[in-house]
């Protein structure tokens, strides 16, 4: 009887750790693709490759308007910082994580007032973590007084 419960014992052990094993093995996997080092300095990549997601979540421009839906008449700094506070909000309610955003698209009223403070996007990408494809458009106009707004998705 011994011999038969430690035979049953390896068999569960073995089992548990080929299931972990292949579960590890099934995950999402993220590869980066940069011919060049340039755009390293720049907080982005070239493209990146996904294989494997859970999901993927799609997410319309977050921008600087409070729970009240009222849109920020700050300037482009206090817009940066709410606008990345909403995203990641709709990215935690979803159940993601900002280390997984894998594309980051900027819309911006003036490039020249958002490169001032674009210190705030490269210290929160660095933050967590994240490795992105990116593009930074201006743009004539946003909703009302808006100068920045986010659009991302994010993989899980």
């Amino acid at each position: 009887m011994k011999n038969q419960v430690k035979i049953l014992a390896i068999i569960l052990l073995t089992t548990t750790s080929l299931l972990s094993q292949n579960k590890k093995e099934n995950r999402m996997k993220k590869r980066v693709i940069n011919p060049w080092e340039w755009q390293n300095e720049r907080s982005y990549v070239q493209a990146i490759e996904v294989t494997k997601p859970e999901g993927t979540l799609y997410i319309s421009g977050q921008t600087a308007i409070n729970a009240d839906g009222k849109s920020s008449t700050g300037n482009m700094k206090t817009q940066i910082i709410e606008s990345i506070k909403n995203l990641e909000k709709v990215i935690t309610e979803a159940g993601y994580d900002c280390e997984n955003i894998v594309r980051l698209n900027i819309y911006t009223t003036s490039s020249e007032e958002l490169f001032t403070c674009f210190y705030i996007f490269q210290n929160w990408i660095t933050k967590h973590n994240i490795k992105q494809a990116s593009t930074l458009l201006e743009v004539k106009s946003l909703f009302e007084t808006l100068k920045v707004e986010l659009e991302v998705t994010v993989v899980k």
